[in-house]
């Protein structure tokens, strides 16, 4: 949409916080009903002293030390002190002591009840200060338009529609459906029931509209979600003969950034700067708040830098700036200065903090902002107690998370979501579904969040029958037009191994993000279907759906699965060139991956030593897994060194070096390996293997023994290797050392797969597909044996490794013997 302000000079325009004061200066207050038509005072009680005193009293404590004052003259039964008492303890909090002051007066004025209903809308809850207004009625006092005001908002603050509209009713019966005041707070409980078409109905109907009328139904529709509306009022606004002031701004601001329209934004940045309100902080806040949405956040700290007089909100707009924009160095950094300077945080400033140490994974400085909830009392506040849940899950301490979770009260379905996704993060599938259905079992209804989250945990459990049981879940709860659901069914199905099924569910979305193509593009990618996923991407081009870096990566591991290395390479190249996107250690990662698996061996290496920005683990682990793959001694060294340096505690990367050493024989090496693992407490992730039957999920572990069917499945397993060697099967020994050849062949039937597949051929009937979910990657001597084992049984075996699925069939698999 077009937008433009008019432009400028501007005259009056009016400060921060003042725009409820501009248009309805003429309208009465409730206080300044002349007392002397209903009383006379003597003019001597004006210039009392004590009279004097609280006109300029300024708290709580003040006022107590005038009471004795009044007292000792007197002056108690004066109906001036009586209203201005009643009027200061409800403005000081304390409306039982307004209480105390105004039920013993026998002759009471109206303005003491319109002050003490005041005093209730301020300080009470909605249904005790209906009671008072009852009362009000039932001791004959005519209300005027300040009591529907304070009711109105209050109805509005409390999203309360049904009372709303009663006090609506009330606001016409009492003859003022026409007062420009008291029809500006009725479109403003409507904007805030979320009512936005009935504010706007009562807006439209008003004969007369001021500043505040315009600027209550656009920040109405701001607030409400619908950004160009909002932004298409000002211009109506401005047509009227109505110039927008600081408070109009600081409405459409937060619109501009909804929408992430920085070229608006800019232009009510210039206007602010022509109109000399740039400089308001409320104005200078809000555009930290737009630019940083916008994905400006350099210009956001500019302006951050120059306000002077920063507020913890301006604080908190920079944190979450830089906590949006993926700069959380940058988030904690300023959060920690913020603490230097003695701003004290609010729970926005801590939870944007927290989002920042999740995303850099950062333990220690989450545990500091922990410590300091209960310092600042908000250690009871749920969305915090929820961004610490996400914290901590995001810090692989899942069992932090649920202590908190456990421990929470009035927990909402955020805190559900937070504590289901932080097991599904951690890979504690169980645990993420059990509460999924405690969830339920509470009366707690899912939301889209729910269920994107449970159905991510199954996904990565990879079982066919959970998946078509969450499928139906989603059907029943009428999210199957939700975009992000459907792209997690797609995700899903994916990684069970049904990639058909995830492609039936992408063709027949309506609506697809760009999220959406990367889920079935990755997953043609992991089956090892390259034709397919490159196809995809030039569907996505032709389309006009614009690639993310993550579509990026998704394209390039595709090309390396499938070994179309020269395609990955233009890929790579396109990404900066043609997109505009700075490739991430991920990228890099692929590449060298492409590279190694293709045997380019040297080649990743000088790609490695070329790169822009320090390589990562990512980096030298694809290396060193290549050289594994390609038994390259030399570079596998070398990438195993670097890998040791970055992240020394990791022992899969010392028994991939230690593998290499065996492939080529070099056992002293082998050993030199295994002393330093045992030495510095390293120990090798234990392969684990699942499979489902009758909906139960299985799981072996390599040369476990404890399943109830395990003499079963060796004896089995012994018999059917005999079977695959009689086909042409030959065991590869070459890693192992030490021990005899039956050893070795009884050694490497043990791996967990081997039992995973064992148990599946055992207890299913002849013909059925057996799928196989594996935590680590499928060695050389697994992946031949299941190929003998899929011919000489004549069936399907799907395996999902860690990095890519594998469908037997026989005798061949569909990777090619390429992974």
């Amino acid at each position: 949409m077009s937008f433009q302000l008019l432009p400028l000079p501007i005259t009056n325009i009016s400060g921060p916080g003042t725009a409820s004061k501009i248009s309805h200066s003429s309208s009465p207050s409730p206080t300044s009903h002349s007392l002397s038509q209903r009383i006379h005072i003597p003019s001597h009680v004006y210039r009392h002293p004590a009279a004097i005193l609280l006109e300029v009293c300024t708290s709580m404590k003040h006022l107590h030390q005038i009471l004795p004052l009044i007292f000792k003259n007197g002056l108690y039964g004066e109906h001036l002190f009586q209203t201005k008492l009643v009027s200061l303890f409800c403005k000081y909090g304390s409306l039982s002591e307004a209480a105390r002051v105004f039920e013993p007066i026998e002759d009471k004025l109206d303005v003491l009840y319109h002050t003490m209903l005041k005093g209730y809308a301020k300080n009470s809850s909605l249904g005790d200060t209906l009671l008072f207004y009852r009362r009000m009625k039932c001791d004959d006092v005519k209300p005027v338009i300040y009591n529907f005001t304070y009711l109105l908002k209050l109805c509005g603050d409390n999203a309360d529609l049904k009372r709303g509209k009663e006090i609506h009713g009330q606001v016409i019966i009492n003859g003022y459906e026409f007062n420009l005041f008291a029809m500006t707070g009725v479109v403003n409980m409507y904007a805030k029931c979320r009512r936005i078409d009935e504010a706007y109905k009562m807006f439209d109907r008003m004969p007369e509209k001021d500043l505040v009328s315009w600027n209550t139904v656009i920040g109405g529709f701001a607030q409400n979600g619908f950004a160009n509306k909002a932004l298409e009022l000002v211009q109506q606004m401005q047509k009227a003969g109505q110039k927008p002031d600081s408070i109009t701004l600081v409405s459409i601001l937060p619109a501009c950034a909804d929408i992430k329209s920085l070229r608006i934004g800019k232009s009510i940045h210039g206007y602010a700067i022509r109109a000399g309100i740039e400089s308001f902080v409320n104005i200078s806040t809000a555009l930290v708040d737009m630019y940083s949405k916008c994905g400006s956040v350099g210009t956001a700290r500019l302006i951050f830098e120059g306000i002077n007089g920063k507020t913890v909100v301006s604080w908190n707009s920079m944190i979450d700036g830089y906590a949006q924009n993926g700069n959380s160095e940058d988030a904690l950094q300023t959060f920690q200065k913020m603490l230097d300077e003695g701003v004290e945080p609010t729970n926005v400033s801590i939870m944007g903090a927290l989002q920042a140490c999740s995303d850099l994974a950062d333990l220690e400085r989450g545990k500091f902002i922990h410590k300091l909830l209960d310092e600042l009392k908000i250690s009871s506040d749920v969305s915090v107690m929820n961004s610490l849940i996400s914290m901590y899950s995001k810090c692989k301490r899942v069992d932090m998370a649920f202590k908190i979770f456990h421990n929470l009260r009035d927990k909402t379905i955020v805190s559900w979501n937070a504590m289901i996704l932080g097991f599904s993060q951690n890979g504690c599938v169980s645990e993420a579904l059990n509460h999924f259905i405690l969830m339920q079992s509470e009366n707690i209804r899912p939301d889209s969040f729910t269920m994107v989250s449970v159905i991510s945990a199954l996904a990565e459990l990879s079982v066919t029958c959970q998946a078509k049981w969450i499928h139906g879940l989603v059907i029943r709860n009428c999210m199957e037009k939700n975009v992000f659901v459907m792209t997690a069914l797609v995700d899903m199905y994916a990684k069970c191994g049904a990639i058909e099924t995830a492609r039936k569910l992408f063709d027949m979305m309506e609506e697809r993000h760009v999220i959406t193509w990367n889920a079935m593009i990755d997953g043609y990618g992991t089956h090892g279907l390259g034709k397919a996923a490159l196809d995809l991407f030039c569907q996505m081009h032709k389309d006009t759906v614009k690639p993310n870096d993550i579509t990026f990566l998704c394209v390039i591991s595709a090309c390396s699965h499938s070994g179309s290395v020269e395609e990955g390479l233009c890929y790579f190249t396109s990404m900066k060139k043609d997109y505009g996107l700075e490739p991430a250690m991920d990228h890099y990662g692929a590449m060298v991956d492409l590279l190694g698996r293709a045997g380019r061996l040297d080649e990743a290496w000088n790609f490695i030593q070329k790169m822009p920005i320090k390589p990562g683990i990512t980096v030298f682990g694809a290396m060193l897994g290549a050289c594994k793959m390609h038994k390259n001694v030399e570079l596998g060294e070398k990438a195993a060194n670097k890998l040791f340096e970055l992240n020394p505690d990791e022992g899969g990367y010392h028994v991939l070096l230690a593998n290499i050493y065996a492939s080529a024989s070099m056992w002293e090496k082998v050993a030199r390996v295994r002393t330093t693992m045992e030495k510095e407490g390293l120990q090798k992730t234990p392969g684990c293997s699942l499979v489902e039957l009758r909906n139960e999920v299985h799981s072996f572990y390599s040369g476990s023994t404890n399943h109830p069917q395990s003499k079963r499945i060796y004896a089995f397993l012994e018999a059917l290797r005999d079977k695959i060697k009689a086909a042409g099967y030959v065991p590869d020994t070459n890693s192992i050392h030490d021990v005899e050849d039956h050893v070795k062949e009884q050694l490497l039937s043990s791996h967990s797969e081997k039992l995973a597949i064992a148990f599946g051929l055992l207890n299913t009937s002849p013909g059925t597909t057996i799928h196989i979910r594996k935590n680590l990657r499928v060695c050389g001597d697994c992946h031949n044996a299941t190929k003998y084992i899929s011919l000489v049984t004549d069936r399907e075996i799907v395996v999902r490794d860690m990095h890519r699925f594998h469908h037997f069939k026989n005798g061949r698999c569909s990777c090619g013997d390429y992974w």
